[in-house]
């Protein structure tokens, strides 16, 4: 019979390698005769790609292949998917663009992945960057959500007439109006919540390997989870079935939820390492952290809180305009959605709410589940109107 462990204090087993110092991230480990990876990223927030010249990378020392989008397409590479599509109820179906692996003629964030390099090295890999030369074609940049939703615009996608991503609704506007018109005490403000960027003491990480003999691919990587991982790469882009595709975490170093989802580095090692038949490691650089994980937070919200001559609640109600920044990642769609309307009253009784979000596209780094993942955005909102309110 299984013991009782409710009310029981329980044994922590990780402590005393990580006190130690014996503990293993992904970039502790070396897999025999692996190679490493390095990407090429785009310079400009918005821009066509006119032509991509990586001959003289090709004949560095040490460099084994430079691979751009026309490579995986041949081997039918599929683009990353968007998990929260089939959660998140908006008025009209949610606009997805097609997130590649590397860039398809077009870069639309600083950062954006242009070419991967395979090196023996990582300084031969990082080295062979500098001699890639891109012609590129800049247009401008959409960086404030306000300015994407704009009249005259410029388009960040065809698929996104005004770079409209969706609009989700919640809740009882038409009693909620009502309640607000006839309140004694209504207090309206416009609140921003900044954009933050996650910054983990261990960057991203990860080694892909292929096994030829049971034709297997093998993702070690710097996560917070594997399952969702290994699903999307194996259902969406390798379209091979789930045993062919196995993802393991080892000890990671801090995550805040920027850990969680498919990169296109994942994509790029695993499709790599098959077709070379050699296993390969790429960790990231620390400014890459910060124009390739996702972000979090980038909200604008109008928000009204009607309150009785008592300083009772009667009312709330919020309108976001969310970043969803130039791709869906994972769960972006579903953050300022799913997620903060199931926390936009806070603690409070509030007999009437409604909550709408209007998600945009931009020229900036994909947003997706950071530390709370919405729901601190939801309690800045209320808070904020009690504070103004009291």
């Amino acid at each position: 019979m299984a013991e009782d462990i409710v009310g029981q204090s329980i044994t922590r087993l990780e402590d005393s390698r990580f006190l130690t110092g014996t503990a293993k991230f992904t970039a502790d480990f070396y897999k025999e005769g692996q190679l490493h990876g390095a990407i090429l990223r785009s310079p400009f927030a918005h821009a066509a790609i006119k032509k991509i010249d990586f001959e003289a990378a090709m004949k560095a020392a040490g460099v084994i292949g430079v691979y751009t989008h026309d490579d995986l397409a041949v081997d039918g590479i599929g683009p990353m998917p968007c998990a929260a599509v089939s959660a998140v109820q908006t008025l009209e179906p949610i606009v997805v663009p097609p997130r590649p692996a590397l860039a398809n003629g077009r870069v639309r964030h600083v950062g954006d992945p242009v070419a991967f390099v395979v090196a023996e090295s990582p300084a031969a890999a990082l080295d062979a960057l500098d001699l890639i030369d891109v012609d590129y074609e800049e247009h401008t940049a959409l960086i404030i959500v306000s300015d994407a939703l704009a009249d005259g615009a410029p388009q960040l996608w065809e698929e996104a007439p005004g770079n409209l991503c969706f609009r989700f609704e919640k809740g009882d506007e038409a009693g909620t109006e009502a309640a607000i018109a006839d309140a004694p005490h209504v207090v309206e403000m416009e609140i921003q919540n900044n954009r933050v960027s996650p910054a983990p003491t261990e960057p991203r990480a990860a080694i892909g390997t292929y096994d030829e003999s049971s034709d297997c691919l093998h993702l070690l990587v710097t996560g917070q989870g594997v399952h969702g991982i290994r699903n999307q790469l194996a259902n969406s882009i390798f379209k091979i079935a789930l045993d062919k595709l196995h993802v393991s975490a080892p000890d990671v170093g801090g995550g805040f939820g920027l850990k969680n989802f498919v990169y296109p580095e994942w994509v790029l090692l695993l499709w790599a390492a098959r077709k070379l038949r050699r296993p390969i490691k790429w960790v990231a650089e620390r400014n890459e952290e910060f124009m390739s994980s996702i972000q979090g937070r980038d909200v604008q919200a109008t928000a009204r809180l009607a309150l009785d001559g008592d300083g009772r609640f009667l009312a709330l109600s919020a309108d976001l305009t969310a970043n969803m920044g130039a791709y869906l990642s994972a769960f972006g769609p579903g953050i300022a959605t799913n997620s903060a309307s199931t926390a936009i009253s806070g603690i409070y009784d509030i007999p009437k709410i409604f909550m709408g979000v209007t998600g945009a596209f931009t020229n900036t780094v994909p947003i997706d589940a950071y530390r709370g993942a919405g729901k601190p955005e939801a309690n800045y909102i209320v808070e904020r109107l009690i504070e103004a309110a009291a």
